[in-house]
Parts: C-alpha cells; structure tokens; sequence
C-alpha cells in the first residue's frame, strides 16, 4: 500500500545516513580515455565498462544477453553502491561550493536561534545523497519536519521502503510534491501544531502569542522555495529547476500565525562521499559546471542497466538504442551518433534532462540500507 502523507517531528533521534554495507559481486572494470568531442573546458573524460575485457566501445561478451540473466534476482542495492564507488574512483572530483554559500551558512546558524522548527528538504530519489552531514550539529535538539519532495518522481515501493526505514528509527516521513502543491497545506498546518508550545510557554510567561517561525532548508535545487511558493500560494521567493537560483535569506509570512525562512542550498565544503556527489550531479541538485555530462550520464545508464525496477527496458523504449550490456558510454557514443551528428555532450545532456523530468520513468536511485530493511 502506497504512503503518501505521514507527518512527525524530530527532537533528539539524529537522521544521519547510515553506512551501506558493501560486498558481493565484484565491481565492473573501470579505464580512462579521452572522450569524443567534449566541451572545450571539459577534463579528460572517464570510459566505464563492464563485461570480461575492459574496452572503450565494449565487445561481443558485453552484447550476449547472457550478461543479464538472472540479473534482479543477484542484484541489490548494496551491490550498486559498491560499483559506484569504483565507477567514480578515478574520475575527477565533484565539487562544488560558490561563494554565496559560505556565507549562507554563517547567516543560517544566527537565524537558527529564532526558529521554533526547522523544515528539512531533500530529493525523494536521493534521500541519503542530500543530507547534508552537519545537519545534525546545527540542530541540536531543535524540532525538526523530514520532507522527502518529488515524491512524483519515485514508485509507491521507493516510498513504502523509506517510510518503513524511518518508521523504525520512530520517525515518519512526509512525502510532497512542491511542483504541483501536493503535501503543502498539511506541511504548513504541521509546522504550527509542532511548535504549539512555542505559544503555551510564551502565555505561561503573561507575553502575547506570536507568529510560528519555521526555516526551510536543505540541499541546492530540492525543492524549498517552490514549496513556499505553493504554500503562499504566490510566487514570494525565486524558483527555477537548477542550483543556486536563491543566494539569500529571506522571511515570508504565511497568514497571521507562520513564518516561514527561505535559504539558499547548503552543501559542505568539500564532497569527501564521491557517489553521493555523483548521484547529485545526477538529480541536477549541484551545479552543472562541477562535472563533466558525459561521464555523468554513462554513469546513469549503467546504473540503469543493474537496476531491477529500470533495466534496460526504459533505455530501449526511450531511445531505440541498444545499451551492449551495461556499457554507459557505449550508449552515449550511439545515442550522439543517432541524433547529435557525434556530439557526445549534446547526447548526454539529453539522457540526464530525460531523467530528470521523469520522461524515463519513477527511478529513485537510493533505497535505506539492507540490513535496516531486513528485519
């Protein structure tokens, strides 16, 4: 059965994101070449390959449907984990981390002291991947609302699978929809009725009741300022499908008893978790100019080949192309042949804007470790 709207806050338990457990298969190969037409700034690019030999366009052990058979039941979550961190081994770092956000963070630990609840976002298709590491530090025993948002974007099975992970941590959380208003209404009644003794203490003291003030935070491009702006029902703070539209702190007020503080992404400083960064890159929730999108979307479609609910069914019904096995840029190189005169980068943009907007299906690319799901 579907989870759709669950609500809860958090005082003491900390959210942090578990250790996967990574073991099993071995990894795929992974070798470097130069890419085929990158942008002039880009670095040399990464060629991922699996298989038994290692190549740049892959061979005849890669096209064999052997190569996938049995491949849901082997396969697991944990498995995908450990081949990504060697597919990202040897590429180069992901990091990003503009000016605007340094200074966001000195702001966001004052404001902190005037909030009665802190509203955390992250993407619904990376849950782990967007919490930031220091979080829990920041807030201390402050009450905290979990919002996992593009809950359109993930399965009914994705959800069921981390509300019962969170259930069992004694947390539940709230899934929304900030595009289209979903969870919206019933987030901002949550945050009122979490800080009602916000309210019950100030009377106990003879002072007037004032305004709930909550501060919505999170990742780079989760989602926060298009949920105010359903909220309000209005277009109050800047929003656009990419990172770093909102660079300041900004209050808004939602009636006469919720204030709600709009922030620009947090990120750390430096990306020490490289999958994760990936995964990011991936979701367009850091800033395009961090990575090079061709390496990206080979990534992708090889995570898409090894994952049961994706295989390489959606690749084919997309794009008509076979994907040779789990060969990434073999997939990208035809793709750009197909449409692009050879224009790699133009191929893989395409791949990661048609994952991004749903166009290949509901895929999340996390699901809660497997010993917090095994019981």
């Amino acid at each position: 059965m579907a989870v759709h709207l669950s609500s809860v806050f958090f005082s003491k338990p900390s959210i942090s994101s578990p250790v996967f457990q990574h073991q099993r298969r071995p990894p795929l190969t992974v070798s470097a070449a130069a890419s085929a037409l990158p942008p002039p700034s880009s670095p040399p690019t990464i060629q991922i390959v699996g298989g038994k030999t290692a190549s740049w366009y892959g061979n005849g052990d890669m096209n064999s449907s052997n190569s996938m058979v049995s491949f849901e039941d082997e396969y697991d979550w944990a498995d995908l984990e450990t081949d990504l961190y060697h597919w990202t081994k040897t590429l180069r770092p992901v990091q990003w981390y503009p000016g605007h956000i340094a200074k966001t963070e000195r702001e966001l630990k004052e404001q902190l002291k005037l909030m009665d609840v802190v509203i955390e976002v992250r993407d619904g298709r990376i849950p782990m991947s967007t919490s930031h590491p220091q979080m829990d530090s920041w807030l201390g025993n402050r009450k905290r609302i979990l919002v996992l948002n593009r809950e359109d974007m993930i399965s009914a099975a994705d959800r069921n699978a981390w509300a019962d992970y969170y259930g069992r941590q004694g947390i539940k959380v709230v899934f929304s929809n900030g595009q289209l208003g979903m969870g919206t209404m019933k987030l901002g009644r949550l945050a009122k009725s979490v800080a009602a003794g916000v309210n019950m203490k100030r009377r106990a003291r003879g002072l007037l009741p004032r305004a709930v003030r909550a501060g919505i935070i999170g990742y780079p491009n989760v989602g926060k300022s298009s949920l105010i702006n359903r909220l309000l029902k209005r277009r109050m703070c800047p929003a656009a499908p990419r990172p770093g539209v909102t660079r300041s702190l900004k209050w808004v007020r939602f009636g006469s008893d919720l204030e709600l503080l709009d922030s620009p992404g947090i990120i750390p400083m430096r990306m020490s978790d490289q999958t994760a960064a990936i995964k990011l890159a991936i979701c367009d929730d850091i800033g395009e100019k961090s990575y090079n999108f061709t390496d990206v979307a080979a990534i992708l479609v090889q995570m898409l080949s090894k994952l049961p609910e994706a295989n390489n069914n959606v690749l084919w019904e997309r794009y008509k192309i076979d994907t040779d096995g789990r060969c990434g840029k073999t997939f990208v190189h035809k793709l750009a042949i197909e449409l692009f005169n050879g224009d790699e980068h133009q191929a893989a943009f395409r791949i990661l804007s048609d994952f991004r907007k749903g166009r290949l299906g509901k895929i999340a690319l996390e699901r809660p470790p497997v010993q917090s799901r095994v019981m």
